[in-house]
């Protein structure tokens, strides 16, 4: 799937047509899609939401990317979705903390991989600041005033 095809810009779609799909209220009946034949989809509720957060975003003016799990970055694609340097990346494919495979001689990375290091790494990040934040509060610094200015 290319990028291009993947991504919604809310450019693409009237302020008119935003407004009016956000006020659509579904009191009883299960949402759907009905297409142009009358053709009627429901939608389960976990793809409807979606739907709804998605136009919450596009009336914010932010764009959409829709992306299978198994789509293939570039390292440096891969190194600024995970907010890193490309070298920094690199390294983490090196010592195997991100499975990837090789396209001739470029290393490519699974999304599904991305997002499995994004996640283990952030529980990792909030384990060390509970950790840290236990110390402090242990060592009795938490709530600890700083001295007033004298000034």
């Amino acid at each position: 799937m290319k990028l291009a095809q993947s991504r919604l810009d809310p450019s693409l779609v009237s302020p008119e047509e935003l407004d009016r799909l956000a006020e659509m209220v579904f009191e009883d009946e299960r949402p759907a899609l009905i297409g142009r034949e009358g053709v009627r989809i429901d939608l389960p509720d976990p793809i409807f939401h979606l739907l709804v957060r998605t136009v919450r975003a596009m009336q914010e003016g932010k764009s959409i990317v829709l992306l299978p799990e198994d789509e293939t970055f570039t390292t440096q694609a891969a190194a600024s979705f995970l907010g890193m340097s490309r070298q920094f990346l690199v390294n983490l494919l090196d010592q195997g903390a991100i499975p990837h495979h090789h396209v001739g001689t470029h290393r490519k990375v699974y999304f599904k991989d991305l997002l499995a290091y994004q996640k283990q790494r952030d529980q990792q990040r909030r384990k060390d600041l509970d950790q840290l934040f236990e110390k402090a509060e242990a060592a009795g610094v938490y709530d600890e005033q700083p001295p007033e200015d004298e000034s």
